[in-house]
């Protein structure tokens, strides 16, 4: 069951001061104004994605509900093209030493400087444009084409400015980025307690043109794949649920067991959005059904005691990959909860760091923050078959790879943003 309550936006002039005070008081504490149920539309919606192809599913947010008239969608922008590679069936297996693949080579060049330290980053869904967020409480978008033209060593055009815009709306360091599946609108969440849209189509916008006030410090936010909904993850023990067309916040009145601080590092969405995953700081990882928000599975002790940092789904929706501060990165078999891979041999214990996949799911990605390094495993094997100097002061903060191709951002926490190439 889920409950419904009024979240307060950038609208709230329109409400009037009492009801304004009663919904932040019925926010703050959690008591809900009213107990609707929610509307059959993201049933649908759900419906609607696994049935039909992602270019004939829901188009999102129009540019009348979300956006101002006039903008300018770059050509082409939530086209993904196709993946070089098939999903990897992680069920097979594979313990056979020296039957790994290699991990390419790769070059790297820092691309950009925060104010304070590099928090996160995101790559669009077509690969086009990567954000940053930064503990500056800034936001930098690059687009990726003017990162690789920066890189080549022939440029003769004058320098090479990758960021394209900057935005400054937050009071308090950004702690995730997501963009909007079709439409050109970056999200950020933050310790402010505000979850806020960027549309990144004008040159000239500096600030939000929308903002989610939520009653928790956001530290993770995930669009549904129709971009008609978004989960935000906070220090409250269940993710916030938005309709981000009505702002209407819905929270699941099914909890389920939580340890001592619930607190969700990470939520992601599955590639249809009938199912999102959460990583928290008790150390589960628990798999939520992504209609109703019931919790289907939880992984207690995921990551033992320490927190869990990150998970994330692989695209067939099969398995998640997690990492925590307990020093692993783990692969999770959706349907019963099974320990299928564990990759061993760097060291985090101190960061809100991720494991990633690379674009073909081949390869996982992580951080040993005592070495300074990039630790590159097999997928399939579970071998360690790279290791990168970061080339960051200090152990870097986190790592986001292409969801389209072989390259990946690390973030600094000595303020930098270091993006990183295959070399052919």
């Amino acid at each position: 069951m889920l409950v419904g309550q009024q979240a307060l936006g950038s609208d709230m002039h329109s409400m009037g001061h009492g009801s304004i005070a009663a919904t932040a008081v019925a926010t703050a504490t959690m008591t809900p104004l009213n107990f609707e149920a929610p509307t059959n539309k993201l049933l649908e919606l759900v419906a609607k994605g696994l049935a039909v192809e992602r270019d004939e599913a829901s188009r999102g947010l129009s540019p009348a509900t979300m956006l101002d008239s006039g903008m300018v969608i770059p050509a082409g922008y939530g086209s993904v093209p196709p993946p070089k590679a098939t999903a990897v069936d992680f069920s097979v297996v594979q313990d056979m030493k020296g039957s790994s693949k290699t991990f390419s080579k790769h070059e790297t060049r820092h691309v950009s400087e925060h104010k304070n330290v590099a928090r996160c980053a995101r790559f669009s869904p077509d690969g086009r444009y990567v954000a940053t967020g930064s503990a500056d409480t800034s936001i930098k978008l690059f687009e990726v084409s003017k990162i690789k033209q920066m890189m080549l060593p022939d440029t003769r055009e004058g320098p090479i400015r990758p960021v394209i815009r900057t935005f400054y709306d937050h009071l308090q360091p950004v702690n995730d980025l997501d963009f909007h599946p079709q439409s050109p609108v970056l999200i950020s969440g933050a310790k402010d307690h505000t979850i806020k849209f960027f549309d990144f189509s004008k040159a000239v916008a500096k600030k939000a043109f929308r903002v989610i006030q939520d009653t928790h410090n956001v530290r993770s936010v995930s669009f549904h794949p129709s971009g008609e909904y978004l989960l935000a993850g906070t220090d409250h023990h269940i993710a916030h649920l938005y309709d981000i067309n009505t702002f209407q916040c819905y929270l699941t009145a099914n909890d389920p067991e939580i340890g001592v601080n619930g607190a969700i590092n990470q939520v992601r969405y599955s590639s249809t959005g009938g199912m999102y995953v959460t990583a928290s700081k008790d150390g589960a990882i628990r798999v939520w059904d992504g209609v109703t928000a019931q919790c289907v599975r939880a992984i207690v002790g995921a990551h033992g005691s320490a927190e869990a940092t990150s998970a994330s789904f692989t695209k067939d929706q099969r398995f998640i990959l997690s990492s925590g501060k307990d020093s692993t990165v783990k692969l999770w078999e959706v349907g019963s909860g099974r320990l299928v891979k564990q990759y061993l041999g760097a060291t985090h214990t101190q960061l809100r760091c991720q494991a990633v996949f690379n674009e073909t799911e081949e390869f996982v990605l992580s951080i040993d923050e005592p070495n300074n390094e990039i630790v590159i495993w097999d997928a399939l094997t579970s071998e360690k078959v790279a290791r990168f100097p970061s080339n960051h002061i200090g152990a870097p903060r986190w790592l986001e790879h292409s969801p389209t191709e072989a390259t990946f951002i690390s973030c600094g926490t000595d303020r930098s943003v270091r993006y990183w190439k295959e070399v052919l």
